[in-house]
Order: C-alpha cells, then structure tokens, then sequence
C-alpha cells in the first residue's frame, strides 16, 4: 500500500507510463502498468465554468457515489472492475483492467447485413445476461446514469461475462421511475449506436422481466417515459 500511497503527490499521470485511452465529459481514462499490474485510472477533471468550492463538492460526491457503487455491485455478485486505490484529493479512482472488448465492439464484430442476422446463441446470451444484471442493479436500488453498449465489457478470462463500468453517474433510487429511465437510455443507445437491433433490446427487456419480481412496475412505467420521449423528439 505505501507504493499506492505515493501516487497521491503526482500531477501528471503520464509522467509515470500511464497512457490516456479516452476522455469523457467528467473524467480522463488512463492505463497504466502499476509493479506489474495493469490497472486503470480514471481522474475526474476540474471544470473551469464552475467555481471551485462548488466544483471540489460536486466532485468528490461523485466519486464517493461511483466508489459505493462499485462495492455495492461486487459484494451482490455483479461483475465490476475490482477497486485498488483512491485518491480523494486528486480525484482518481484506481480499478482492475478487465481484459476484453465492449458490447458495443463486439456487435460491430459480429452482426452483419445491418444487424439483420442477430439471433446467434452468443448474441442472445449476452443480451440475455444483459437484462439479467441490470435488474439486479436496479434490485439493489442503485441506478447506473449512463447505461451503453460502450459501458458494458465482455471479460474475456470468463467467456465473454458480463462486466458493467463507469459508475461516474450512478446514484441510489426506490423509484420505478428512475430505473425506467435507466433503461430507456439504453434502449436509445441500441437504437442510435446499433440500427435495426430493436430484437437484441427485446430479449434484454425479456430477460429483465424475468428476473425479478419487481420488474412489472418498472416495465409499465417504461412505457410512460417513451411516450414522453417521443413527444419531445416530436416537438422538441
């Protein structure tokens, strides 16, 4: 841990080997090759259009909440990148570097002809799995905040598991209402991101109904947030 410890002091991640891999509206992603380890960080920038107290407060809440999250999630049995290190004051996560690709890569990979021929044995498994996990997300009445293909990894050590990242938006929540949303924002990113998938949402939302008895109330009141946002596709 005093090897850990000593990366508080540093500024400049690549000072130290850490290579950046994606930069979000929040937060930077860097891999690093720590002793021996590959881990990644991810540091939460200053947003210069807020004032800083402000800034400091908003920041640190969310880290707070990503980090409970991410226990929450591992200690029910949800696959999450493991946590290694947190640095409150620089605002940097240090978490397990999961070998794999994103769903949203491997639906790139494998459908073809325009996500026409999707209902291969993989494909429906992982949707499958998909629902399975997000309905036991929402049972610990935790709400993911950014729910995409490009936050979801297939582990390849496991077969292609399930692994749910960036937790950077996540926040608690009882109500239906909020977990709808949850899932409404995911059925826009298959939409948008993958044309013509509407099959692969469906077995996701399946597998959601089937997988807990609480789902009936979060499923009607999906509904009602389509239709709300259809009507604000429609008149803006």
């Amino acid at each position: 841990m005093s090897d850990l410890v000593k990366m508080e002091g540093i500024t400049d991640l690549t000072k130290i080997g850490a290579e950046l891999i994606s930069q979000g509206a929040e937060a930077k992603t860097f891999k690093l090759n720590y002793f021996g380890m590959e881990c990644i960080i991810k540091e939460r920038f200053v947003k210069t259009y807020r004032h800083p107290t402000l800034d400091s407060k908003i920041s640190n809440k969310r880290i707070l909440q990503e980090i409970r999250s991410l226990n929450k999630c591992k200690k029910n049995g949800i696959d999450v990148p493991g946590l290694l290190f947190v640095d409150i004051v620089q605002t940097r996560i240090m978490m397990e570097f999961v070998n794999g690709i994103t769903v949203k890569q491997f639906l790139y990979n494998n459908c073809e002809n325009n996500y026409q021929n999707t209902q291969t044995p993989e494909i429906i498994r992982i949707c499958r799995e998909i629902g399975q996990q997000v309905c036991k997300i929402h049972d610990l009445n935790l709400i993911h905040g950014d729910l995409t293909t490009s936050n979801i990894l297939l582990r390849t050590s496991t077969n292609n598991s399930t692994v749910f990242i960036d937790f950077g938006l996540s926040y608690t929540s009882t109500l239906a209402e909020d977990k709808a949303v949850d899932l409404y924002v995911l059925e826009r990113a298959f939409i948008s991101t993958h044309p013509n998938s509407e099959s692969l949402f469906n077995e996701i939302l399946q597998s959601y109904k089937d997988s807990s008895k609480n789902s009936p109330s979060v499923i009607n009141r999906l509904d009602q947030v389509r239709l709300r946002g259809r009507k604000k596709l429609a008149f803006g």
